[in-house]
């Protein structure tokens, strides 16, 4: 199973070590890693990632600063935290107060992928605008 980094571009950002167990970090790869891909023309623009911060997973894109192009500002997209205790996956947004909180429509599920998918569909525009 390939590694998921953190974010390599910023060492300035120290992730919690990830808590998940190697079945659930390769699940998180095998449903999340295909939302990373972005077509070879937007690379120079636009560049799609994962972070595993303790029992949660970040998803989110990183675009080059208007004012500085050569630095990236990176941009939440959702967050997926393991609920170890009752065994379910919980989907967060972050809102313009740029807290996370909970996703109304489909709160958690015990299936990581029917969260994915949502984020995926985004039926809201919450997650991708």
């Amino acid at each position: 199973m390939a590694d998921i980094p953190t974010d390599a571009n910023d060492p300035k950002r120290a992730a919690a070590p990830s808590t998940l167990s190697e079945f659930q970090r390769a699940l998180v790869e095998q449903l999340l890693r295909p939302l990373c891909s972005v077509p070879a023309h937007t690379a120079p623009m636009l560049k799609k990632g994962l972070r595993l911060e303790g029992a949660s997973v970040l998803l989110f894109e990183s675009r080059p600063r208007f004012d500085s192009p050569n630095d990236w500002m990176e941009h939440s997209v959702a967050k997926f935290v393991y609920v170890k205790r009752s065994g379910v996956w919980r989907l967060f947004c972050q809102m313009s107060d740029l807290r996370w909180h909970s996703y109304e429509p489909l709160p958690e599920a015990p299936d990581l992928g029917q969260l994915v998918a949502e984020v995926r569909r985004d039926p809201t525009g919450i997650f991708w605008g």
